[in-house]
């Protein structure tokens, strides 16, 4: 039997660093353990981004944490899944910069970290300590939602660009901007960042909205892991964004299968990223994952990752512009009454 690990290149670029492959695990509680992040390595990934510091975990009391997630549930996708009773203990500033340094002696493959800032202030001096600590990225997990109908969107993006040009003059590591779908016009606020310096978009940031208790009449967290339904969304995006920008695309929520990751390679993506296929299936599917990406390539005669990225994507098609509206009326057209 053909090994086909070695007739197929699975490697990939993404901030420019080199990746053996383009599986790529994203934030969550199972990157707060070492244990966990040398599995990781060992099923397969080609790099890790660890579970975000939170600039509000250093600043508010450990006692008051509940309060103030159930206050400002919505201040970040990632805020419920590892704030109140379900996850471990709150790690601090130095608890962070520690478990960096570890989990860079832990394993070969590179440590992204990850920030959930508030201020300008609190962006820039924690970037520059994660920098420090020996990380190889950092990705910003940026989460603003804006309540005040005084405030257009014009100064929401500028609030994005800002922090993005001044973090970039302060660190000389690369730099990812993980951002949620809600822009008016997603293909130029890319154009933007990309100005700005980012030297990777991470698309899309999902919003964890609250459910209401009618019992209890309270507003009570709602985790719901992603499904490959979530996927299109980030396919289109990619696919109309590469070729835009010199940043590189990375995907991230709804990649559960190898069918997942080629999708996002040939939609443009430099990686695709993943954390609910792992809580549910467990840091060893990434070895299932590879294995069947390997097989999938091999059947229809793919020699590399870089072979199939973006070749579905917007510039690829024979007509760019019509590649909206023929999506949009083969959709409707697709549905027939049973």
């Amino acid at each position: 039997m053909i090994d086909l690990s070695k007739t197929i290149d699975l490697s990939t670029t993404y901030l420019g660093l080199k990746l053996k492959n383009p599986l790529v695990v994203s934030p969550s509680p199972l990157c707060e353990d070492l244990g966990n992040i040398r599995r990781m390595e060992d099923s397969g990934a080609a790099a890790v981004v660890l579970h975000s510091l939170f600039e509000e975990q250093l600043e508010i009391e450990s006692q008051e944490l509940d309060r103030f997630v159930d206050a400002a549930s919505d201040v970040g996708a990632e805020s419920t899944t590892h704030f109140p009773e379900l996850m471990q203990p709150v790690r601090g500033r130095e608890g962070y910069l520690k478990h960096i340094r570890a989990s860079k002696q832990a394993v070969e493959i590179p440590i992204i970290a990850s920030l959930n800032g508030t201020t300008k202030g609190g962006w820039l001096e924690y970037a520059k300590e994660i920098e420090q600590a020996g990380a190889d990225a950092l990705e910003l997990n940026i989460y603003y939602i804006p309540i005040d109908a005084s405030v257009t969107g014009d100064q929401v993006e500028r609030t994005y660009i800002d922090l993005v040009e001044a973090i970039k003059a302060e660190v000389r590591i690369p730099v990812a901007v993980k951002l949620g779908p809600y822009f008016s016009s997603m293909a130029n606020m890319a154009k933007k960042l990309d100005a700005a310096g980012a030297n990777g978009l991470v698309l899309f940031n999902r919003f964890y909205q609250p459910d209401y208790d009618l019992e209890a009449l309270e507003v009570v967290p709602n985790l719901i892991l992603s499904n490959s339904h979530e996927l299109l969304l980030r396919l289109h995006w990619i696919a109309v964004i590469y070729g835009s920008v010199k940043a590189d695309l990375a995907l991230t929520g709804g990649v559960h299968s190898a069918s997942d990751v080629v999708k996002a390679m040939m939609a443009g993506a430099r990686v695709a990223m993943m954390t609910s296929a792992l809580l549910k299936r467990g840091i060893n599917y990434l070895d299932t994952i590879s294995t069947e990406l390997l097989v999938w390539m091999g059947e229809h005669e793919y020699d590399s990752i870089k072979q199939m990225q973006g070749s579905m994507s917007r510039n690829a098609v024979p007509q760019p512009s019509a590649f909206e509206r023929a999506n949009y009326v083969k959709v409707l057209s697709s549905y027939a009454m049973r």
